[in-house]
């Protein structure tokens, strides 16, 4: 069974300019220091608005896709520096009224730092010490909430967005920035068309899927310039699609985190003894191949108890047509970050 998906609506690709202001958030004590300064931001981004030769293109209310570049301070100049960041985004119309719309936007790429942990400064200069990065080029994440009225090929939005910049774990210091940020913008309308093309799709259906997935890592421990340990797992899932935009999946866990080793040194462990294993809940926003995951797990072997005994992810996968899948999730306890998965699997009736 199929369905026509009608492509009469205007295509437009717009440029966008925005400034922003916001502060460092410091999410720890130890944090407390930095977080000195407002922080100035800008962005220059191209963005253009899906056409409908994808079923989940009119399931999501046919959203736009695009880049960003990110340039400004990140709330102290002299110990964290300057930010630059190149991430690519979606965005996904929420409600729209004649000219004015609401969506929510989400974005994910690379920074880069100019100031990371002791860079350019004394050894006796602690208190300046950046305990929050430990490394120059990290992931930035950003969540967006936008308003935006059109007037012709013109447009003004204000919005409200959280950004985040962190190395997942794979050096330290690494709490991580993070940023609450407002904006004003305007955006300049460069190319209209109108797609008349006539869409087919397969009618949705819910379904099962199982799968697994195997990952790898690195974690480096405390103290800063320590060692690097190897972190690897195996994920098996069970996935349900309910509906073209809610998909849920449960997972069962087997991890081996070397890093373990070092947590209470002196008590002797043995590889076994490390192993831990966990459930893990997520809520999946699948766009065709590519999905969204987030979700929280429970360590339900876990003998040293080295972190919290909930855990989260927040992550992607692209499913290519044989079944095959490559991930890159963050894993965190909280706000703190414990590493990044690396992952390859098998999706089994793709």
């Amino acid at each position: 069974m199929s369905f026509l998906s009608f492509g009469q609506r205007s295509v437009d690709t717009w440029v966008d300019v925005r400034a922003k202001v916001g502060f460092l958030a410091a999410h720890r004590s130890s944090m407390a220091h930095l977080a000195k300064e407002i922080a100035y931001a800008g962005e220059i981004s191209y963005l253009f608005q899906t056409k409908g030769h994808k079923a989940w293109h009119k399931a999501y209310k046919y959203p736009s896709l695009g880049v960003t570049a990110f340039f400004g301070s990140v709330g102290n100049d002299r110990v964290l520096g300057h930010y630059f960041g190149v991430f690519s985004f979606i965005n996904f119309p929420v409600a729209r009224y004649n000219k004015y719309s609401l969506s929510v936007r989400l974005g994910c790429g690379l920074g880069y730092g100019t100031k990371y942990y002791k860079k350019n400064f004394p050894e006796d200069s602690a208190t300046l010490y950046n305990v929050a990065i430990g490394s120059s080029i990290n992931a930035q994440i950003t969540a967006a909430i936008e308003n935006k009225w059109t007037l012709g090929n013109h447009s003004i939005s204000a919005t409200v967005d959280f950004t985040h910049f962190s190395n997942g774990a794979a050096k330290v210091p690494n709490l991580g920035l993070n940023l609450p940020f407002v904006s004003l913008g305007y955006g300049y309308k460069i190319k209209s068309a109108i797609d008349t093309t006539e869409y087919t799709h397969e009618a949705y259906q819910k379904k099962w899927q199982f799968g697994l997935v195997g990952f790898a890592s690195l974690k480096e421990v405390y103290p800063v310039g320590g060692r690097k340990y190897p972190v690897l797992g195996l994920n098996l899932v069970v996935r349900r699609f309910f509906r073209p935009k809610v998909a849920m999946e449960i997972s069962f866990d087997f991890i081996s985190k070397q890093a373990i080793l070092a947590h209470q040194p002196d008590v002797k462990k043995t590889q076994d003894e490390i192993i831990q294993l966990g459930i893990f809940a997520g809520y999946v926003l699948p766009l065709d191949k590519f999905h969204f995951v987030l979700g929280m797990g429970v360590y339900v072997r876990d003998k040293y108890k080295p972190e919290d005994a909930l855990y989260h992810r927040v992550g992607m996968r692209y499913v290519f047509d044989n079944g095959i899948n490559i991930n890159l999730v963050l894993k965190s306890h909280w706000a703190r970050a414990d590493y990044v998965e690396y992952g390859i699997g098998y999706t089994f009736r793709r």
